[in-house]
């Protein structure tokens, strides 16, 4: 079974458009038959992923710091849920589980899951590939910064290519592997 690994906001941002695009990307991968691996988190993007695909059948694989315990924000109906000691253990876990990874909005941690993704697979460390869904042009600014990153020699064309991004969920998902 496919695995993907979905990296996106425990908020849920300003637009509805964002949960939306959650809900309706998570039916999407329970109804290909792909487990999903996230942070395990019950709240924002995080939450609605996870209730989502759920709530459409679907496996969900919940890789949670003792933080989230904690914090009393850890989502306790999965079917899976492995609690570890550091994000760094999580991302290592979630990404390790994973044939592809998947990203949706988020702030500071979305993007350093990320980025660090996109680092180990340019150090091949991994060979999955990597997907930005654009909802509502959410990653515009972020493509526009890794062009110029690009212009300016501080990432290859061949680097560069490593991120795919799309608004069509459809189509984000046959960019990055998982079929019909």
């Amino acid at each position: 079974m496919y695995t993907v690994c979905v990296f996106c906001g425990t908020a849920s941002g300003n637009d509805p458009q964002y949960a939306d695009a959650a809900r309706a990307m998570a039916r999407l991968l329970a109804q290909k038959n792909c487990r999903i691996v996230f942070g395990g988190g019950k709240v924002g993007l995080m939450g609605v992923v996870a209730e989502a695909a759920m709530a459409a059948g679907g496996y969900v694989i919940g890789i949670a710091p003792k933080l989230l315990l904690e914090k009393e924000i850890m989502h306790r109906g999965l079917s899976e849920l492995h609690v570890v000691e550091t994000i760094h253990e999580r991302k290592v876990m979630m990404t390790g589980l994973a044939d592809a990874i998947l990203v949706l909005p988020g702030g500071y941690g979305t993007l350093d899951e990320l980025f660090e993704a996109l680092t180990l697979q340019q150090l091949k460390v991994h060979d999955k590939p990597c997907g930005l869904l654009n909802v509502n042009g959410f990653f515009d600014s972020l493509a526009a910064y890794l062009d110029h990153a690009t212009e300016q020699g501080f990432l290859s064309p061949a680097f560069r290519g490593l991120l795919t991004m799309d608004a069509d969920p459809q189509a984000l998902l046959a960019k990055i592997g998982v079929s019909a």
